[in-house]
């Protein structure tokens, strides 16, 4: 075949490919840190946009509408682990006493969900930490919402931030897979969260109002019990560094304010807010006594039994 014809038959099967038009084009495993450099001691600017305190409340501030659901802790163990490792974690998680009233979802590894669904404690829910947007096809190496409700998979992680920068992931396509997600009968934790260059710039609440209006033009406000977000500021995650409480709390109550105008205030005082980016055993307490955090999501330390049941047991500190 001559390089000619080879180029021509090479766009024709490029043409031929379906168009997934929510997915980009991004640069590696360095765009998830990408101008993203974070000193322990760095001073972050506030989220701006919220304005206002709460009068005689200590350390809580900046309350738009603080929420009522049901505090809820995912443990995300993201793409870690082996057989041995899985099965310690699930022994340390069985024999830990969950005593606050709280909802505890843990999402291990997709190959190893079946281990732990057959061994963790029910006391734990599951999800898995992505699903595809529709139904399944030649789609290598995804994973249909339908076969997560086939296998007995309440819910779903979408729109962490590591999918968005390494994978692709527009707002849009976010959306459009929380959409088809709850169509199929799943839960899903929808993560939001800006980065250290856009925190910098103010543009902290741009970006979660940006991320969540996806997921407003494409769901319900029915659909809305089934949500719980997840903010993670991106220079959080697996840094170290961590939101203040203050700084945690502005931001959820930005997100609140936005949900009661772009949705309803019944939703905006019902969904839950979940933080996320390097909360621990020594950070959980303060940063659950915030008005609007209704939760956690948490990384490293989900993946120590007796640090994540540390965590979960936090929840009796947000009244």
């Amino acid at each position: 075949m001559s390089v000619v014809a080879a180029h021509q038959a090479s766009a024709a099967r490029a043409a031929a490919r379906p168009n997934f038009s929510g997915l980009r084009r991004v640069s590696g495993p360095n765009a998830l840190t990408r101008g993203s450099d974070v000193s322990p001691a760095l001073a972050l600017p506030a989220a701006s946009s919220v304005r206002g305190r709460a009068s005689g409340r200590g350390s809580r501030s900046v309350v738009a509408m603080a929420g009522t659901g049901r505090f809820v802790v995912g443990g995300n163990w993201k793409c870690n682990g082996n057989t041995a490792s899985i099965v310690k974690l699930v022994k340390e998680l069985n024999a830990g006493d969950i005593t606050a009233d709280v909802e505890v979802i843990c999402a291990p590894p997709m190959v190893y969900l079946p281990k732990v669904q057959s061994t963790l404690d029910r006391k734990y829910q599951l999800a898995a930490q992505n699903c595809w947007v529709g139904a399944g096809g030649a789609f290598t190496g995804e994973v249909a919402a339908e076969m997560l409700v086939d296998a007995g998979v309440p819910w779903v992680i979408l729109g962490h931030s590591e999918r968005r920068a390494l994978c692709g992931e527009s707002d849009e396509f976010v959306g459009k897979k929380t959409k088809y997600a709850i169509d199929t009968g799943l839960s899903v934790m929808a993560c939001i969260g800006e980065t250290l260059q856009e925190r910098e710039a103010g543009a902290t609440l741009d970006v979660c109002r940006r991320q969540l209006q996806a997921i407003v033009n494409e769901i319900s406000t029915d659909d809305w019990a089934k949500v719980v977000i997840a903010y993670e500021p991106v220079w959080a995650i697996g840094t170290g560094k961590v939101a203040t409480p203050e700084q945690a709390q502005e931001v959820h109550a930005g997100i609140r304010a936005f949900m009661a105008s772009a949705v309803s205030p019944a939703v905006a005082s019902a969904v839950r807010i979940q933080y996320g980016g390097s909360v621990n055993a020594g950070n959980c307490e303060e940063l659950a006594k915030q008005e609007d955090i209704d939760g956690f999501l948490v990384g490293g330390a989900s993946l120590v039994g007796a640090d994540f049941v540390t965590i979960c047991n936090a929840a009796r500190f947000n009244n």
